[in-house]
């Protein structure tokens, strides 16, 4: 069993930068595929970072590509999520999500973290 616990969210305004954490409990989330997904108010949850268990491969939805980074401290058994040059629109619940198997499809995550509010005000 994997628990998550995510970090970092907040209020910031349009331009500004946010780092979210999520730490996993156990060794085993050192050796699984680790994401990022959020839910906008009235929308599903969408897919934003991706990156495998040793860090070498990443992905990004096309929405915050140039923006984000996704990164990870497996001796922390910790993922960083780097958003800058926020928008409104990145407004969301943010989830961290592990999986020994995981990729950038939420199904594909058996562990998800309960969820961190970011909040871009105009």
């Amino acid at each position: 069993q994997v628990q998550l616990v995510e970090s970092g969210g907040g209020l910031v305004q349009a331009g500004g930068s946010l780092t979210l954490s999520c730490a996993a409990s156990g060794t085993a989330g050192s050796f699984y595929n680790r994401a990022w997904f959020r839910t906008a108010p009235g929308k599903d949850r969408d897919f934003v970072a991706f990156i495998n268990r040793s860090g070498s491969n990443k992905s990004y939805s096309d929405s915050v590509e140039g923006r984000f980074t996704i990164s990870r401290d497996n001796t922390k058994n910790t993922i960083y999520l780097q958003m800058n040059s926020l928008k409104p629109e990145d407004t969301a619940v943010y989830y961290c999500a592990a999986g020994p198997m995981g990729t950038n499809i939420q199904t594909t995550y058996a562990y998800w973290g309960q969820g961190t509010q970011v909040t871009v005000s105009s």
